[in-house]
C-alpha cells in the first residue's frame, strides 16, 4: 500500500515506490541522495515538530525535510 513518508512510524521499514508529480527539483534532489525507486529504508527518528525525518538508507543516515519527503511515494514494509 502506498503512503506518505510521514505516515510510517519510527522503527518501521519502507520502500521508495515512486515520486509525486509536485516538483521536479525535489525529485532530482531525492535521486541524488540515493532514494531511487525500489530502495528500502528504515525511519530512524522524527523531529518533535515532524521536520526533518531521519532515514537509514543504503548504510547511511539521511535527514529529509518534510517538503522533500512529500515528494516521495513510499510503500510500508512493516
Amino acid at each position: 500500500m502506498e503512503v506518505q513518508l510521514r505516515d510510517i512510524p519510527v522503527g518501521n521499514r519502507g520502500e521508495v515506490a515512486g515520486y509525486s508529480k509536485a516538483d521536479r527539483a525535489y525529485r532530482d534532489r531525492l535521486l541524488a541522495m540515493g532514494l531511487t525507486k525500489g530502495t528500502p529504508f528504515t525511519v530512524v527518528r522524527v523531529a518533535p515538530l515532524g521536520d526533518p525525518i531521519e532515514l537509514e538508507v543504503r548504510g547511511f543516515r539521511l535527514s529529509v525535510r518534510r517538503a522533500e519527503a512529500d515528494g516521495l511515494v513510499v510503500r510500508s514494509l512493516a
